[in-house]
């Protein structure tokens, strides 16, 4: 990645295989790229004309940013690199998904907030900060025989998450930072546990798989085998609105079928990884992202970008 003259900037802390995958697709276009982490941006606010810093556009902002991961750490480093996102926005860079599109899927409050908003088939959910309506939703939920899950706020991969019931009852943990996230627990009627994602780019859904798992959690990273999954009506309209609700570019949402067979939408990841979707999947799906990405830019700056 060490280019000259880059013209797309990719946000990442851990390249690897998307890196190179999205690497190999922008050159494709004529495009030249290196990986930016967030952690080293500056905002600079003075009587120069570079209010943004970003190492290796020291001469000229990028074109285009295609964001892959913004890293954890202290809630001002977060809001911080998610400023540096939005002024880059602001001073006409295009950001693929957008900052906004990032906070809402990854604030999983604001993500049930806009899947209800919508219509769209998604668990009950509660969320507060006091222990005592915890424990009140919780004897509300297990008296009718419901189970729960019990969620960080931020966070992803499965990483935890807990299953409660009238045996467990609460579970207080650290990494909820005083605020309790709750969801009535999608029964599935039966052992076999999967999910389903599918990867929206465009506002169209792409392709689908279904994660077979061998506990309850059923992301990948956490051992779930993927197999292919054809795409249908319902999904397909699912998936959409459910990407349209956050105004991603593009998205992995996540669904699972109740015991009645019918989907319900559980999240929405704006920074998916698709790498176990790929295995099976026909096309390349980074070149599709890259193609709606240059469009993107093409339509932002009117230029007439290679094909």
């Amino acid at each position: 990645m060490g280019n000259p003259n880059p013209q797309i900037a990719i946000v990442t802390d851990d390249p690897g295989w998307h890196g190179e995958q999205l690497t190999t697709a922008l050159s494709r276009h004529g495009l030249n790229s290196r990986y930016l982490s967030l952690t080293e941006c500056q905002l600079m606010f003075d009587d120069s004309d570079q209010w943004v810093r970003l190492p290796g556009f020291e001469q000229k902002l990028p074109l285009g940013i295609f964001v892959r991961g913004v890293p954890g750490g202290t809630l001002e480093q977060v809001i911080f690199r998610l400023d540096v996102l939005h002024v880059l926005v602001d001073l006409g860079v295009v950001v693929y998904n957008s900052p906004r599109a990032i906070e809402r899927t990854v604030d999983k409050a604001m993500t049930s907030f806009l899947l209800k908003q919508s219509g769209l088939p998604t668990p009950s959910t509660w969320i507060f900060e006091s222990p005592e309506q915890a424990r009140m939703i919780c004897q509300q939920e297990f008296d009718k025989g419901h189970r729960l899950v019990l969620k960080p706020l931020f966070g992803s991969q499965g990483i935890g998450i807990h299953l409660i019931d009238s045996n467990s009852g609460l579970i207080h943990d650290e990494k909820f930072a005083g605020l309790y996230y709750l969801q009535s627990f999608v029964e599935r009627g039966g052992t076999d546990w999967f999910d389903i994602r599918v990867f929206v780019i465009d506002g169209k859904a792409q392709s689908a798989m279904l994660r077979r798992g061998i506990s309850w959690i059923t992301n990948r990273a956490r051992g779930a085998r993927c197999e292919p999954l054809p795409l249908d009506t319902r999904l397909c309209e699912l998936a959409e609105s459910a990407a349209r609700a956050v105004n991603a570019d593009y998205a992995g949402v996540d669904l699972i079928p109740d015991a009645a067979g019918q989907l319900q939408v559980i999240e929405v990841n704006g920074v998916p990884a698709w790498w176990g979707l790929q295995s099976v999947t026909e096309f390349n799906i980074a070149t599709k992202l890259i193609d709606h990405f240059v469009r993107r830019i093409g339509e932002t700056h009117a230029l007439t970008v290679q094909s």
